[in-house]
């Protein structure tokens, strides 16, 4: 089913599903000889959102190579691992500068309010909908885990006024803050949300703030990455999931995230995929290199001026 402007889901089903597929791959990353990111706490999150192929998958119960010839996702976890080393080791950088104040935009089942070390006085804000803060919280409150740093969660819709209850929950834009945006503004919302996203992220930013984020499309435009997508639509259903990406993103051309914050008085550096795995020592990409989503995703740092 298409996305409509009003659309609403969970994280087993439409785009909260791939938040599932994201966790499910840091799980099994974590569980390799040499992890490049180590999450206790995706397993037991992923569990409990009860997706079989992503609880097998974070399990171990399911070889990652398999599903990923399976469904047509190259390197699928090793992508997934990287980026979260990327931004970990931006969330790092961050503290290392002195920056206090943390916001998570969508933050789905990320756990590093959980899992980094955090300098102390580190404020983190969650951002996401009700029912999804709801149940992380109820979830990791159920293993014991607690928050390495001060967590304020607010749960409210990202189309609704969500820098008021940011506020409201003791956010203050006077302190320099290191924002992440992680997997929000690669096609899962219109074009206009995108630029309405960082155009109300800005004004919120002291100086010194730091912003990361993932931007592009996860469906390509060429005929080649057309069909990838629906190969890889037919390989989950094949796992038991309706997962087809061409619709659960909206068309259109989307935000050059980092030229959007570039022109409005940030520092910014950008990397494409290859570059993480090279920074997180991973086998290249190979093949992989060549398809989505190594060709149409960016990475972006920033810091405002």
């Amino acid at each position: 089913m298409a996305r409509t402007e009003g659309d609403s889901w969970d994280l087993a089903n439409s785009v909260g599903a791939t938040a599932t597929m994201v966790a499910a791959a840091r799980a099994a990353a974590s569980k390799r000889p040499q992890p490049v990111v180590t999450d206790d706490f995706a397993e037991p999150l992923v569990r409990a959102v009860g997706l079989d192929v992503f609880t097998k998958l974070a399990s171990g119960e399911l070889d990652p190579d398999d599903l990923e010839k399976a469904v047509g996702f190259h390197r699928m976890v090793d992508t997934f691992a990287a980026r979260a080393r990327y931004f970990d080791d931006y969330f790092a950088a961050a503290g290392l500068a002195g920056l206090l104040q943390v916001v998570i935009v969508a933050s789905g089942l990320d756990s590093r309010a959980y899992r980094l070390r955090w300098p102390i006085g580190t404020t983190v804000y969650e951002i996401d909908q009700p029912e999804v803060i709801a149940f992380k919280t109820a979830t990791m409150s159920a293993i014991g885990a607690a928050p390495t740093a001060e967590l304020r969660t607010v749960g409210i819709d990202l189309r609704e006024d969500w820098p008021a209850a940011l506020q409201a929950a003791g956010f203050d834009p006077a302190h320099p803050t290191a924002w992440l945006a992680e997997g929000v503004l690669i096609g899962w919302l219109p074009p206009e949300a995108e630029v309405r996203l960082l155009d109300s992220i800005i004004p919120l930013s002291a100086e010194g703030s730091r912003f990361a984020a993932d931007y592009g499309t996860v469906i390509g435009a060429s005929p080649e990455a057309q069909e990838q997508a629906r190969l890889m639509t037919e390989g989950w259903r094949r796992q038991g999931l309706e997962m087809d990406l061409t619709s659960l993103t909206y068309p259109g051309e989307h935000t050059d995230v980092a030229a959007h914050l570039h022109e409005n008085g940030w520092h910014t550096t950008e990397s494409r995929l290859t570059d993480l795995f090279s920074a997180a020592g991973l086998p290249e990409l190979g093949q992989a290199a060549q398809q989505v989503p190594a060709t149409t995703i960016r990475f972006v740092r920033a810091v405002r001026l």
